[in-house]
């Protein structure tokens, strides 16, 4: 049984080119790395529960402790870290959800 961790980071939609300027970097980081997952997805809701200023990032994990351990990882990695400084006044709300796949 796979799992897919969600982010929800929902944003200041005064300073939305801003996040999302650096949520490309983001992109860019996890791409050219090798100890980022691969497959991870970013979203913005049109339509639903979320306000539009809410980026959406999910990624499948093979286990719940897997998922765990990247958000871990993700905390002590310091180019990850560089990043998220600086996008860190830009939120209004995070939080981190776990889905068991069906």
């Amino acid at each position: 049984m796979t799992i897919t961790a969600r982010v929800v980071q929902q944003f200041d939609f005064q300073h939305e080119s801003e996040f999302m300027e650096l949520e490309k970097k983001f992109e860019e980081l996890e791409s050219r790395r090798s100890d980022f997952p691969k497959g991870g997805r970013r979203m913005q809701p049109i339509a639903g529960p979320e306000w539009k200023n809410t980026l959406i990032w999910e990624c499948e994990f093979p286990s719940l402790d897997a998922a765990q351990q990247f958000l871990d990882f993700c905390a002590t990695d310091s180019q990850h870290d560089e990043l998220f400084r600086q996008q860190l006044p830009f939120f209004k709300d995070v939080r981190v959800e776990f889905y068991r796949n069906l």
